[in-house]
């Protein structure tokens, strides 16, 4: 489980195909990877990994084909910048949301504008996904939590302060680029026990 508070930004060092599915190995910022052992969960941009090789600054993780069909991880490769988190510890402060870095799907970057010293991204979600989606509550974009500002059409619109744009790297978005939605997992339960209460009838 993961809050969408980014702890540090990292990058891609490799990608290796291993037949449908992958091993990805990455370096990680200022992450503080002393406490960590091998099995770790690790979101990186949003995508829940298990680290299956550590070192003092870089782990490694493979990737099923099922989790390179469902995000953007088949399209990462050396040299790109990814969000990172390590698992919530019990009694740590949840300041995002509940994340579980299971990815629902992707969206694409619609528009980008200024928004006094933020930034206001409009992210165009699959159909299958807005029916989660409501005005101020939370989505994950990349990893990191935010609050949903409105709703209009297929587009979902977001506000990134400056903090945020500095701690993550959402400020590397461009138009027509590719990211990992989470909707709120609080939605998916009540609408599956919507359903069976439905079906019970």
């Amino acid at each position: 489980m993961f809050t969408g508070i980014i702890r540090s930004i990292g990058e891609v060092t490799k990608l290796e195909q291993r037949g449908a599915d992958a091993t990805l190995d990455f370096s990680v910022g200022t992450l503080d990877l002393s406490a960590a052992q091998l099995g770790d969960s690790i979101s990186v941009n949003g995508v829940c990994l298990t680290v299956t090789r550590l070192g003092a600054a870089h782990f490694a993780a493979d990737v099923s084909a099922e989790t390179l069909a469902c995000t953007t991880a088949a399209r990462w490769r050396a040299g790109r910048r990814v969000n990172l988190e390590p698992a919530l510890r019990a009694g740590e402060a949840l300041g995002g949301h509940l994340v579980s870095g299971h990815v629902d799907g992707t969206g694409r970057l619609a528009s980008i504008e200024a928004d006094g010293r933020s930034l206001r991204l409009e992210i165009a979600v699959p159909d299958t996904l807005r029916r989660y989606v409501c005005q101020k509550g939370s989505i994950c974009i990349d990893g990191v939590s935010l609050t949903v500002n409105s709703l209009s059409g297929e587009c979902v619109s977001l506000c990134i302060i400056p903090h945020t744009l500095s701690m993550t790297t959402l400020g590397d978005l461009e138009v027509g680029d590719e990211v990992n939605i989470e909707v709120d997992q609080i939605a998916r339960y009540v609408e599956r026990l919507l359903g069976a209460n439905e079906s019970d009838a």
